[in-house]
């Protein structure tokens, strides 16, 4: 929930002008406020790179995920994708949210639509008794049959006492495949969608992905349990 406020609080934040550093502070602020821990500052690769510095993953344009907040003010016509998780009472939330800033092109419109919507395509088959791939496959069929492509490279994954658990949850698959789901498991499912090619790279920094070909992509994430054999979504308010 705290997750889910946090987004929805910096959503209003976000025009031209504003840099993705101050849309890091106004969300750790409002997070300790709430008695909670930012889960992404001061995460570790485990040494290959810096511990991740910010409240937020800031991606804008066609940085996939992992941005890094700092001195980047936003200009009309990019997109964001804000990425956050946060620790309460033992416990972790994960959800992103990417975000238009003043006037967007219609494809990049087209992209925000159909990676929400995949999200959505995708949490429909988090059912007991199905596979993993089936949350895979129903991203990237419905992505692909709208022209776009779905990352490769990153995956969502479990969520609960730590802020990634298995199983590892791919957007793309082959239905009927990977581990079964049971009621109580909890998962992070995140479509990472690009306008054109699948393929990232790594910056510099040791975090940031961006798109090989330097188009936009997109990023949507809920965070769900499985409860009476069906999919309830626990980061929304």
């Amino acid at each position: 929930m705290i997750v889910a406020k946090t987004l929805q609080l910096l959503k209003g934040y976000v025009k031209e002008g504003i840099s993705t550093e101050e849309l890091d502070k106004i969300a750790e602020d409002f997070v300790l406020s709430n008695n909670a821990t930012p889960a992404f500052k001061g995460y570790s690769q485990g040494g290959s790179s810096i511990d991740f510095p910010g409240t937020i993953c800031a991606s804008v344009d066609d940085q996939v995920v992992h941005g890094i907040p700092g001195l980047r003010v936003l200009k009309n016509g990019e997109i964001i994708s804000i990425d956050m998780g946060v620790k309460k009472n033992g416990y972790y939330g994960d959800a992103a949210i990417t975000v238009a800033v003043g006037e967007i092109s219609d494809t990049k419109k087209r992209l925000m639509e159909v990676t929400e919507q995949s999200l959505y395509k995708g949490i429909e088959e988090a059912k007991a008794n199905n596979r993993v791939h089936d949350i895979s496959a129903a991203v990237q069929e419905y992505v692909e049959s709208n022209g776009f492509s779905v990352v490769r490279a990153l995956v969502g994954h479990g969520v609960g006492k730590h802020l990634h658990e298995d199983p590892s949850v791919p957007n793309y698959g082959r239905k009927g495949t990977g581990a079964k789901l049971k009621n109580g498991m909890t998962i992070a499912i995140e479509p990472m969608i690009n306008v054109g090619t699948y393929d990232v790279f790594q910056a510099r920094d040791g975090w940031t992905i961006l798109t090989a070909d330097g188009e936009a992509s997109a990023h949507f994430e809920h965070s769900i349990v499985i409860n009476n054999n069906t999919p309830e979504i626990l980061t929304v308010c």
